[in-house]
């Protein structure tokens, strides 16, 4: 047997087994994660402890994607910038990855303002809607807040308050670790070669970043069973009664951006649909689950590059800056709906002027808001522009986690559209990794990348 025969033997056979098989094993986990949830739910207070199960399972899983997240982040923007040398036009690319952020936001919200305007959400609602103000607003001031780190780790302090006490934990801001990143990157490239030690260290921890994110993701049909059976017995469908039409509205939203528009742009973009779901599923369904673009980033990253053929070097710094700023789910669609549900319940006249305006916040509002999480957040930016009362984000609390599942899997597809257009008009798509015929297993074990 041939050296060659030797080392492509082990590496394709379970691997991709194990690609083939992914989603067929989220699936069913969801279903299995659906049925825990059910049974949870009938059982009412004998099924606490079921409930108590799913959730530290599927909130353990998202809490290790997320841990990854800042160090992926952070490692692979520096491995990018140094590498976007090998690229031609790089600082190109940055603009049309932005040009594109704003295009699919324009159409996201097109398709929100309408659909608001057709069904009328907000004059279906029922009566016995009781309204909340919320405990957290938008502010335009938040774009320069989150963009300056408050340190040099990206880290910050919450505290919460809860049952008469108070925790405090820290998180990282991911905008804040993208700004460092970036500042590091590029600070590293103007140093000249007393960086080279500092960049052949990051690529080394790079390598290592992806090798416990291949075990974290391994585990992803375990951690679906946690999420969505915590969904299904958390939340149910109870509470969709009194603002059905509303859901109805976001949905169909969501799934005609989802289905027809980035369809339709690949396609004008000579890029196959199908075959660009086959690649980037594991990432919207890990959105779906998840309800976190950043639990999800590590997914989106690793099918953008192995499944899509986007160069590594352009999606390390791509996709986190989508993850941050790029929601067309939450961003666009939802809040354009929610805004226009709101004027309609409080019978709060718009004018063209007003839909315009909330299409503009739509489409740079996403950035102002990059440094908090939540749809809540850019709602009430949206609201405080318009001048409708922010206690109206109080009416769609009560079924926003439901809402919150369909909102952040269009937002992880977005997050891999993006950089797989420019890409593909930039002409530096792998369209042989595309088009499956060089395609790696989306969830092989990583190779070390190259150094800078």
């Amino acid at each position: 047997m041939s050296d060659g025969a030797r080392t492509a033997s082990p590496r394709t056979a379970t691997p991709r087994g194990l690609h083939v098989s992914f989603g067929v094993q989220v699936a069913a986990a969801m279903a299995l994660g659906v049925a825990l949830g059910v049974l949870a739910r009938a059982l009412g207070p004998a099924g606490s402890g079921l409930v108590q199960a799913l959730d530290t399972v599927g909130s353990t899983f998202v809490q290790m994607l997320r841990a990854l997240a800042p160090a992926l982040v952070f490692t692979g923007v520096i491995a990018s910038i140094a590498n976007l040398r090998t690229l031609n036009n790089a600082a190109g690319l940055v603009w049309r990855t932005l040009l594109w952020f704003g295009v699919t936001a324009l159409i996201a919200v097109s398709i929100g303002i309408a659909l608001g305007l057709l069904m009328q959400p907000g004059r279906h609602a029922g009566v016995g809607l009781v309204a909340a103000a919320p405990h957290v607003a938008g502010s335009w001031l938040d774009f320069l807040t989150g963009l300056v780190p408050s340190n040099a780790l990206g880290l910050a302090a919450k505290t919460k308050l809860a049952d008469g006490g108070a925790t405090t934990g820290l998180s990282f801001n991911v905008l804040q670790v993208l700004v460092i990143a970036i500042v590091l990157g590029v600070a590293a490239l103007r140093v000249g070669p007393a960086a080279d030690a500092f960049l052949a260290f990051n690529t080394a921890l790079l390598a290592v970043v992806r090798k416990v994110l291949w075990w974290v993701i391994r585990l992803t049909p375990i951690g679906a069973v946690g999420l969505i059976g915590t969904a299904a017995a958390q939340y149910g469908w109870t509470a969709l009664t009194q603002l059905g039409w509303f859901a109805a509205a976001v949905y169909i939203g969501l799934a005609l951006v989802l289905f027809a528009v980035y369809p339709a742009l690949l396609a004008l973009n000579g890029l196959n649909p199908a075959r660009f779901f086959a690649a980037a599923w594991p990432a919207i369904q890990l959105g779906f689950l998840s309800r976190s673009s950043i639990g999800a980033l590590p997914v989106t990253e690793t099918v953008t590059e192995k499944g899509l053929g986007v160069p590594a070097e352009y999606a390390a710094f791509a996709v986190p800056l989508a993850a941050t700023t790029k929601m067309d789910g939450c961003a666009a669609i939802y809040p354009a709906i929610a805004a226009i549900f709101i004027a309609q319940f409080y019978n709060v006249p718009l004018h063209v002027g007003d839909y315009l305006l909330i299409a503009f916040v739509s489409v740079i509002g996403s950035a102002a808001t990059a440094g908090l999480t939540g749809a809540v957040v850019m709602l009430t930016l949206t609201l405080s522009t318009l001048g409708l009362p922010l206690e109206g984000v109080g009416l769609l609390l009560a079924i926003d986690p439901i809402l919150d599942m369909g909102r952040t899997a269009v937002n992880v597809a977005g997050q891999a559209l993006t950089p797989t257009l420019v890409a593909k008009r930039a002409g530096i798509l792998d369209q042989a990794v595309y088009d499956g015929a060089s395609r790696a297993p989306a969830f092989d074990e990583p190779a070390a990348p190259a150094a800078a």
